[in-house]
Parts: C-alpha cells; sequence; structure tokens
C-alpha cells in the first residue's frame, strides 16, 4: 500500500509539473507578440490560435484530414516493423549476412529520406504509395538497427547453456533469442513511430496529397497565420500521443524487465 500511494504522489507531481510547465509555455507565447518582440502578423497570439484550434475541431473536413494522415502513419509503420523484425533478426542471427551488409546498412541508413521523394513521385505519382515509400525507409532503419543489436546482445554464456541442452533452433529463438531482443525491438518501435509520423506530414507537404501536411501547405500560401499554428499545434499534439501510446505499451510489456522495474521502485 505504501508503494502504491508513493506511486500515486509520483504520478501526480510529474502531471502537475507538465501542467505548470505548458501554462507557462503559453504565457510566454502570449507575451511575445504582446510586447512586440514579434509581430503577430508572423506569431500569432496564443488565445487566437487556441481559439482557431477550437473551431477546427468542430470541422469534419479537418478529421478527415487527420485520418488521411494516421492511415499512411499506420500503414508505413505496419510494413516498416514487419520487415525490420524480419530482417534484423535473420541477419543478427547469421554472423556471414552481417558481415556482408554491413557496408551497405552503413551507406543506406544515413541517406535523407526526402532525397527519395522525386524518386517516389516518378515511380508512383501523386498517390499515398509514394508517401509510404518516405515512410517505409525512414521508420525502417529505427527498426531494424534495433533489433540487429538487440539480436547480437544475447548472452554468450546462456547461448552455449541453451545449445548443451539440446534446445532447437526454434526454441532458443522464442525463449532466448526474442525476450532479449524485446526491449530494443520496443525502443525501435516507439522511435519509428515518431519518425513515421514526422515523414507523413512532411511527405503530405511535398508530395500534396490528402492530409495534415497539404492543410499546412493550404494556410501557409493562404497568409493564415492562426490556422498555421493550430495545425502546428495538432501535429505536436499526435506526436505526443503517439509517444504517450507507445511507452505505455512498452512499459506493459516489458514489466518484467529490470529497466522497467527500476523506474517503478525509484
Amino acid at each position: 500500500m505504501p508503494r502504491t500511494a508513493t506511486r500515486t504522489r509520483r504520478t501526480l507531481r510529474k502531471a502537475a509539473l507538465g501542467a505548470a510547465g505548458l501554462v507557462g509555455f503559453l504565457v510566454v507565447w502570449q507575451l511575445i507578440p504582446t510586447l512586440g518582440i514579434i509581430s503577430p502578423q508572423y506569431l500569432p497570439y496564443a488565445t487566437d490560435t487556441l481559439a482557431g484550434l477550437a473551431q477546427m475541431l468542430t470541422d469534419l473536413e479537418f478529421w478527415r484530414n487527420v485520418g488521411y494522415t494516421m492511415t499512411s502513419w499506420g500503414i508505413g509503420l505496419l510494413i516498416a516493423t514487419v520487415l525490420g523484425v524480419s530482417l534484423g533478426t535473420v541477419i543478427g542471427l547469421v554472423p556471414f549476412l552481417r558481415r556482408a551488409t554491413h557496408t551497405t546498412v552503413e551507406f543506406l541508413r544515413p541517406i535523407p529520406s526526402v532525397a527519395l521523394i522525386p524518386l517516389a513521385i516518378l515511380v508512383y505519382g501523386l498517390q499515398m504509395q509514394a508517401a509510404l515509400v518516405i515512410i517505409v525507409f525512414a521508420s525502417f532503419w529505427q527498426m531494424f538497427v534495433q533489433v540487429l543489436y538487440g539480436v547480437a546482445d544475447v548472452d554468450t554464456v546462456a547461448r552455449d547453456t541453451a545449445r548443451s541442452f539440446g534446445l532447437g533452433r526454434g526454441s532458443r529463438l522464442f525463449n532466448l533469442v526474442l525476450p532479449t531482443a524485446l526491449p530494443y525491438v520496443m525502443t525501435g518501435l516507439r522511435l519509428a513511430a515518431s519518425v513515421a509520423l514526422i515523414l507523413a506530414i512532411t511527405a503530405e507537404m511535398v508530395i500534396t496529397n490528402p492530409g495534415l501536411g497539404r492543410l499546412i501547405n493550404t494556410a501557409r500560401n493562404a497568409g493564415d497565420t492562426v490556422a498555421l499554428y493550430a495545425l502546428v499545434v495538432v501535429t505536436g499534439l499526435l506526436g505526443l500521443v503517439i509517444n504517450l501510446v507507445f511507452r505505455f505499451i512498452e512499459r506493459r510489456s516489458l514489466s518484467w524487465h529490470q529497466s522497467v522495474r527500476g523506474e517503478e521502485v525509484l
């Protein structure tokens, strides 16, 4: 019971600090155009932006565009996760493949995803598939590299012990490799989810697919700074929600792991 009470107080304290930080940010935002540091033409008042956001929330077309963005985000993240986990596991378990692909991975991984947009448009045109190419490419490396490190982190003594007990490849994979790699997989999934959202919105801005990115472009071209900043706030809130959801999933799935149990004790 005392541990539960301590955990509750800690959660409330974090929530209070987060709320105080948000209020402070909004106050500073409101003061900057009020004091003339930046013209309201370029940085609208926080109150005007929040009012514009509230009006957006009642617009069905706005929610359709949110749905478009989240659809491309979800499909791209799913494809990247499946490919990253599959290839990362296979290459990580075979030393020869790891050595053979090292140079190729180090060459492809640093390539900026936006550099592939012209190629994606050339192949798929102004369609969602072009955006998916960008999203999958960026998110894949987050998953692949984490899985690669996770598979390689299997304890040598534990691996040798499993072999000495005659465990087959399948048994070693599910009882030794996957539990060791799972923390890495969850970290990669959380990072890939954030990267996928960034690239989904970026692709919509450049490829002009329906979604929040195209709405941001429309507001910018129309000179509607209130709508522009309101949409930026929406993208930030989406990123926050996605991060919180995947953090929750990570903590639940790794409740047995030392890192999570250590956080709960502190």
